[in-house]
């Protein structure tokens, strides 16, 4: 695979995971504000970018395992680790919203 073709990939995760987290905390706003029916609508938005990002990464693990070794880079790098911290940010705001709607704003 070449440095284009997984730079490319790297900007797809960062760019869906981006989406994702962006969506996650208008989520958590949306719960601040007690609209928690936006803030459901936020969540299944994120959650559609989140698996997007994911998807493009896991097809990068299946090359791998099938023998296609991906050259690391910092950007991919930088991509893995945007994708691991969006996934827990989204946990925790899913968790706040919780905390919201038990404990009122």
């Amino acid at each position: 695979m070449g440095d284009e073709s997984l730079d490319m990939i790297a900007f797809q995760i960062i760019s869906n995971v981006g989406s994702a987290r962006s969506l996650a905390m208008e989520a958590l706003y949306a719960a601040k504000e007690g609209d928690f029916a936006l803030a459901e609508e936020r969540l299944t938005e994120s959650q559609k970018y989140f698996v997007e990002g994911h998807k493009v990464h896991a097809s990068l693990i299946q090359k791998e395992a099938a023998g296609d070794k991906t050259e690391f880079s910092l950007l991919f790098m930088h991509a893995e680790d945007q994708l691991m911290s969006t996934e827990t940010t989204t946990e925790l705001v899913k968790e706040m919203i919780e905390m919201y709607k038990r404990f009122g704003q």
